[in-house]
């Protein structure tokens, strides 16, 4: 299964968008989106959350638990 940072990474080139830009989103520097997408870093749940929410993707999707993005409601 893809790792957390692959999975961002996918994600975040898929919407187009740049590395600053998500970095805007979810509160925090462009460099530590490159340190999560080669797995360097790992994310506070309050990130985690805001990076589902964002691309309205499961938790499990987010960090490689499950191939599927769907949420439960």
């Amino acid at each position: 299964m893809p790792t957390f940072g692959e999975r961002l990474n996918y994600l975040r080139k898929a919407n187009k968008l740049k590395a600053e830009e998500l970095a805007d989103i979810v509160g925090v520097k462009r460099r530590i989106i490159f340190l999560y997408e080669k797995n360097e870093s790992k994310p506070s749940y309050d990130v985690l959350i805001a990076l589902a929410n964002y691309f309205n993707v499961s938790l499990d999707y987010l960090v490689g638990f499950s191939d599927n993005p769907r949420r439960n409601k």
